[in-house]
């Protein structure tokens, strides 16, 4: 299981400054928001990102 990185509060202000800036919304914004976040921390190439997190 990958280590997550955005708290609920977190995430919550994300969404708020995404919105201002007219971010488009999906769903899965969330996931992909800890998938970039996993691979900035890592290093890893994107094909290495855990599943639970996206398809890369």
């Amino acid at each position: 299981m990958a280590r997550k990185a955005l708290t609920d509060s977190i995430w919550e202000q994300l969404q708020i400054t995404m919105v201002q800036h007219g971010c488009y919304q999906k769903e899965k914004n969330r996931e992909v928001m800890e998938a970039i976040l996993w691979k900035l921390r890592t290093g890893a190439p994107w094909r290495d990102i855990p599943r639970e997190l996206c398809p890369w």
